[in-house]
């Protein structure tokens, strides 16, 4: 089971023993204490990692538990082809959310989206998403193919 949640400046991704780590404030990112803030294509413990650079920007797809995960670390970019083509099935989206961040969000079909920094919480007041702060978001077998459902982590 996948576990999502925030541990100080890091948001956590963890299966089993397994962890992805992401420091907001850094945007590096570390597979299993290594880091892979880099573009290239990572594989371990089970965990497949492709970190893309498109304008300057890293853009991360996580493959772990049969769950795609995307991280979008900036607002600041043009949505071409290249970039949403790596963006496919996404099931988990954690993006920095500000004003500019709400185009990039209506471009990439998610079934969860987390986001993060301080411009969160306008983010889902704009979207009518007026829900309750959780600790921790266990990441479900199924979910939904209709809608989307966001994530606000403490």
């Amino acid at each position: 089971m996948i576990e999502i949640f925030n541990r100080n400046t890091d948001l956590i991704i963890s299966s089993g023993k397994k962890e992805v780590v992401f420091n907001t404030i850094s945007e590096n990112v570390l597979l299993d204490d290594f880091d892979v803030s880099y573009p290239w294509e990572y594989e371990k413990s089970w965990i497949l990692l492709e970190v893309k650079e498109f304008f300057d920007k890293l853009f991360y797809n996580i493959l772990i538990d049969g769950n795609h995960i995307v991280i979008i670390t900036s607002d600041s970019f043009d949505l071409k082809e290249e970039i949403l083509s790596f963006f496919w099935d996404v099931d988990i989206l954690i993006i920095i959310w500000t004003k500019q961040a709400t185009k990039i969000f209506e471009n990439i079909e998610s079934k969860v989206v987390i986001p993060y920094w301080e411009g969160k919480l306008l983010f889902l007041n704009t979207l009518w998403q007026h829900i309750e702060e959780i600790s921790i978001y266990k990441v479900k077998s199924e979910k939904s193919l209709d809608s989307t459902e966001f994530i606000n982590l403490a």
